[in-house]
């Protein structure tokens, strides 16, 4: 029990640092106009970390490393829903939702086409990445995470990769949308298109703040309804992978109906707004310490093995979100 103990310690240790140095970099200006947040960061130092030192994965660090992944991300998940309330589902109108859930069903659709059918990708490479791009970027990556029966090697590996997918095409759609906004922004409610299309939270606040305006106030509210749909995603993913002919019980992500009930007491307003601050922090600083634990143990060696067809499912995602966006959009509008 002490050594068990031990490890813990040691391994909360180690990713407590990685998460607070993370965490501190992505306050910094520089990074922050680019959309880089401590999820994002965490994961890259982690990996960085574990590749240079590989016996951090293992022996005493590993019993650590294990409860971030499992207990500090799922209430992570969970405390993420003092980031929304009904009130801004208000804000936003029938035609905000409408857009936001067309858009996760098709792009988790198109993602499990491409990447299944077109490049013969594992499926839980391509279940996360389709659900970082459709969902909320890496945050959804990491609350699919518990839902997948792997190795927490290759389920780390395979979060990178989906990760780095996201960083990628986040980080080209904030350069892209300020270009498409002087040709689209008078056909298209382009605050919902952003909110609706941008895979990370703190890309669509980069791309909002650089517009101003109206698109930012919206872009950010469309933004937090499509994280929650992140709830119906988990639970029905939970019936996909489990026994569908009612043998034995389905998986409840149980975290992720706390996500839903949290976006619930927020939208009552019963909370001092000090509380609520510091619970949404919490959150993050949780989920950045869950992504710092799935970097060390990511691989990089057998990460190159995935080869190209990670990105080009990325790519296509990413066509998808922009092109079909920017169709459904104009539709709805």
């Amino acid at each position: 029990m002490e050594n068990k103990s031990g490890g813990v310690s040691s391994g909360m240790a180690l990713v407590a640092l990685i998460a607070a140095t993370a965490w501190g970099l992505a306050q910094w200006e520089g990074l922050r106009r680019y959309g880089a947040s401590s999820l994002t960061l965490s994961i890259l130092l982690g990996a960085a970390l574990g590749n240079a030192f590989p016996g951090l994965g293992r022996d005493r660090f590993r019993p650590g490393l294990a409860f971030a992944q499992r207990r500090l991300l799922r209430a992570g998940v969970a405390l993420y829903g003092f980031n929304l309330s009904v009130q801004q589902i208000i804000q936003v109108g029938s035609t905000g939702i409408l857009v936001d859930v067309v858009m996760v069903v098709s792009t988790l659709l198109v993602g499990g086409f491409v990447g299944r059918r077109l490049l013969g990708m594992d499926r839980e490479t391509v279940l996360l990445a389709s659900a970082g791009s459709a969902i909320c970027g890496a945050a959804a990556v990491v609350a699919t995470v518990p839902m997948l029966r792997s190795e927490h090697g290759a389920v780390a590996e395979k979060s990178a990769v989906a990760v780095a997918t996201v960083v990628l095409f986040g980080t080209l759609a904030m350069l892209l949308y300020p270009a498409l906004h002087a040709w689209l922004g008078g056909v298209l409610d382009f605050g919902i298109y952003v909110g609706s299309t941008v895979h990370e939270v703190a890309q669509v606040v980069a791309i909002g703040s650089s517009l101003g305006g109206h698109v930012a106030d919206s872009a950010v509210i469309v933004k937090m309804i499509r994280v929650l749909l992140l709830v119906p995603f988990l639970l029905s993913l939970g019936w996909f992978l489990g026994d569908r002919g009612g043998r034995h019980a389905v998986p409840v992500p149980w975290f992720a109906v706390a996500f839903a009930a949290l976006a619930g007491v927020n939208s009552l307003h019963i909370l001092p707004a000090g509380v609520v601050d510091a619970l949404r922090l919490a959150g993050a600083l949780l989920l950045t310490a869950a992504m710092a634990s799935l970097g060390i143990d990511t691989n990089l060696a057998r990460m190159r093995q995935a080869g190209v067809r990670p990105l080009l499912l990325g790519a296509g995602l990413f066509v998808h979100l922009v092109a079909v966006g920017g169709l459904v959009n104009w539709l709805a509008a």
